[in-house]
């Protein structure tokens, strides 16, 4: 049988009164608003800016390929680009590959 002392010993619900269960969420809810605003917005807006100026590319432009060499573009294609890298050697790389323009502020930093 229960002994009556050990129920008076057992926890009761709290005294103040419960919480809301939203008010719970609210840290999460800060947290995750302070990721979107420090890693994804300016990554986003980085990846648009490159999207731009790989379609503005053209023949001629001197760029740089993602594995950091230098060459000049001299045919445009629908997913890649015939870029010239010596003076008999071309190269086709994709889009996507284009880290940059050659001189321009933000390779430069790297």
């Amino acid at each position: 049988m229960l002994d009556p002392r050990i129920l008076l010993a057992l926890p009761g619900s709290p005294q103040g009164g419960d919480q809301s269960p939203l008010l719970g969420l609210l840290p999460m809810v800060a947290i995750l608003a302070i990721f979107y605003f420090l890693l994804i917005m300016p990554m986003r807006n980085k990846q648009k800016k490159v999207e731009a100026m790989i379609k503005s590319l053209e023949p001629g432009a001197k760029v740089i390929v993602n594995p950091g060499i230098y060459g000049t573009i001299e045919g445009v294609e629908e997913g890649a680009f015939l870029v010239r890298i010596a003076d008999k050697t071309r190269i086709k790389v994709l889009k996507s590959a284009i880290a940059g323009l050659q001189g321009s502020a933000e390779t430069e930093k790297k």
